[in-house]
């Protein structure tokens, strides 16, 4: 079959969690011929979910394609995975699609993941239908959940197939432009005519469907107006039209496990679901466009996902933008400006791969071995950058501590690669704490990391909490003489300086001469400042950094022949200590600015749970992030930051997993009394310990 661009669809599978996206996707692959049975029903092994972890777990957590044949065309079904911690995936398969389908269980409705990846497909200008499933179910309700989508996502919606029944009575679908009925038989579609029954509802739905498609078309919205009947012809060209203009979201009706809805899906989507051709031009990152042609002779290729695999290694899922791209392609990274070979082009049905001899504009392919990341944008100039899409935050941080001594390097080397391939993960040594941390978008995603650790290099490791950069600092002024002494069979060693500590609030460290009189003499004052700054780094109080102090050296005495840098240092630390002690010290918390985003029936109990953690709301308003669910509020709060280093995984269970937020550290405040003594308290018990 011809690979270019007028042969090619991309339709990404999304929605929540649970709903059977890779069960529609498995369903496309057996009618098709491309599997002999039905994938992951009945006991049968699922072509897509093929990682250990996706079945341990029962989600998918990574995207894999089903490229099926259909209706002259080959459709590439990127199977996105949706539950909450994996859902970056599902953004770069908007990426490379012309059209998001969401699967909607017919039961539930519509949920928050849903929602957020409809307000991300309207980000990407895509076209978006919606496959309603499991109308077999015996709590199905086809009105219900049609009606909910409706409200919630406008009233551009419209059926294009209704159902038969539905629980056991589910028997099949109504084509809504063609008005016949369709029902599945042995893997084969039977057409008749429409049982009276759903006559009423099936000419309803008709109605409906042309009164908003005519929009697209001046001539025919005239026609019909003069109260002159729309053909079938004329009608399928308006749905195409429409959906290519996003003025009308085509709506399906279906059950997975039956197979009931799926290949009227599949005829639809071949006949007048858009390529990528239809659009014509791809945006650019410096607002220019780039024209799509599978005959260019500058192939142009963006990477919207790269996968580490057990078996093959780095694997870059590529969309081919214009041009066509061959085995030996020599492209340039347009972040990078490294040029890179494509050695091998794979196409991919779940795990197993086929060779490609080209790939053209508009297809998708998979590459081994190369450097490029996701998002990335590859042409023969390396000037070509394709306009970037933004991944959901990654605001779950935990440390991970490796579970035996020695292997910390092969630790890090693995989470270094992990982070490569998935851009929601990031892996940094934190320098205050000595912590390495791994910032992701929920712990599930963190347990994966951990599996593959285990299972990939043979070398465990597990989570601990966050350590608080606290701070020590003093409130008020104190002065305290250091004085070291001490006698030996030879040399001795002798220092003695006073020394005065004073607040320097929001200045950082400063350190002042204020000798006279050659009471220390000046070589030794560089040592004194030293064993200063020392001391302030290992902390007094509790054993933080401290900040903010301006000391002076104002006094002293020094031993021809004792005196020397080490003592004078050694008595800095004393002297600094015991001024210190005097001064009033205090610890210091680092302080987080939350702006947090929840619909309205939520905000209560988030604002209470902000309270009793110790923050403090400055302010709440009508959401205004258009991705945001409607009806939301976005709270702003400061906060300790030790009450909220797990507020990812507390905010989906206060607000069942609809709220958002952001988060930045914004200063430091003095800690209460009682923390202050409980952390003093434990610092006091590891010196004691030897720790």
């Amino acid at each position: 079959m011809a690979t270019g661009t007028g042969k090619v669809k991309n339709l990404a599978l999304v929605g929540q969690g649970g709903v059977g996206k890779t069960m529609l996707a498995e369903a496309m692959l057996h009618l098709t011929g491309k599997t002999s049975r039905l994938g992951g029903h009945a006991g049968t092994k699922p072509t897509l979910d093929y990682d250990a972890e996706e079945g341990a777990r029962g989600f998918s957590i990574s995207t894999t394609i089903a490229p099926v044949e259909y209706g002259g065309c080959r459709i590439n079904v990127l199977d996105a995975p949706c539950y909450p911690d994996f859902v970056g995936d599902a953004y770069g398969a908007l990426a490379a699609a012309e059209t998001a389908l969401f699967v909607i269980d017919a039961a539930a409705g519509p949920g928050a993941i849903t929602t957020r990846l409809w307000y991300a497909a309207e980000d990407f200008s895509l076209a978006r239908a919606l496959f309603i499933n499991r109308l077999d179910r015996p709590d199905a309700d086809w009105d219900t959940a049609l009606l909910a989508a409706q409200e919630r996502y406008g009233n551009r919606l419209a059926a294009v197939t209704i159902p038969m029944g539905s629980g056991e009575a589910f028997s099949g679908v109504v084509d809504v432009v063609h008005q016949k009925a369709r029902t599945l038989r042995d893997g084969k579609v039977e057409t008749t005519n429409v049982p009276a029954e759903y006559a009423d509802a099936a000419r309803q739905a008709h109605d409906q469907l042309v009164e908003l498609v005519v929009e697209a078309d001046d001539d025919l919205m005239m026609k019909y107006l003069d109260g002159q009947p729309i053909t079938p012809e004329e009608l399928e060209g308006l749905l195409a039209q429409a959906l290519m203009q996003r003025v009308f979201v085509p709506v399906f009706a279906g059950s997975c496990v039956r197979e009931e809805g799926v290949i009227s899906l599949l005829e639809d989507v071949a006949e007048w679901f858009p390529t990528m051709a239809d659009y014509g031009r791809v945006p650019l990152v410096n607002g220019e466009e780039l024209e799509i042609s599978p005959d260019d002779d500058r192939p142009v290729a963006f990477v919207f996902k790269s996968l580490q695999d057990q078996q093959n290694g780095k694997l870059s899922f590529i969309k081919v933008l214009a041009g066509t791209i061959t085995p030996g392609t020599e492209l340039t990274c347009a972040r990078t400006r490294k040029t890179e070979r494509l050695g091998h082009l794979y196409r991919m049905t779940g795990r197993e791969t086929v060779d490609l001899k080209q790939v053209a504009a508009g297809d998708v392919c998979v590459v081994p071995k190369l450097e490029a990341l996701t998002g990335d944008t590859l042409s023969v100039t390396g000037k070509v950058e394709a306009a970037a899409f933004r991944f959901p935050n990654s605001l779950y941080r935990v440390a991970i501590e490796p579970d035996e001594r020695g292997s910390e390097g092969k630790v890090y080397a693995f989470l270094e690669r992990s982070a490569e391939a998935d851009p929601t993960l990031s892996v940094a040594r934190d320098e205050d704490t000595g912590q390495t941390v791994v910032s992701a978008i929920g712990e599930a995603q963190v347990s994966v990391l951990l599996d593959r650790l285990e299972e990939r290099t043979g070398t465990s490791a597990h989570t601990v909490r966050l350590r608080i950069p606290y701070r020590e600092t003093i409130r008020r002024v104190a002065s305290a003489q250091g004085r070291h002494k001490k006698q030996t069979g030879g040399a001795g060693q002798y220092g003695d300086c006073w020394l005065r500590v004073e607040p320097n609030p929001g200045a950082g460290y400063e350190f002042v001469d204020e000798v006279v009189g050659g009471h220390v003499p000046r070589n030794f004052i560089p040592a004194i400042d030293k064993g200063v700054q020392e001391t302030m780094a290992d902390g007094v109080l509790a054993g933080y950094p401290m900040i903010d102090v301006k000391v002076a050296v104002y006094d002293g005495s020094y031993h021809p022949v004792d005196s020397n840098e080490m003592a004078f240092k050694t008595a800095a630390r004393i002297g600094f200590q015991k001024a210190v002690a005097q001064a009033e010290p205090v610890l210091l918390e680092p302080m987080a600015h939350l702006s947090i985003t929840v619909p309205d029936s939520y905000a209560g109990s988030v604002m209470g749970d902000v309270s009793a953690s110790r923050g403090r709301i400055e302010g709440m308003n009508a959401a205004s992030d258009k991705g945001a669910l409607a009806g939301s509020t976005t709270i702003e709060a400061t906060i300790p930051y030790a009450e909220v280093t797990d507020y990812a995984t507390r905010l989906r269970s206060l607000s069942r997993g609809t709220g958002e937020f952001t988060l930045e550290l914004s200063g430091y405040e003095q800690v209460p009394h009682d923390v202050q003594e409980r952390l003093a308290a434990e610092y006091e018990q590891k010196r004691a310990g030897g720790r």
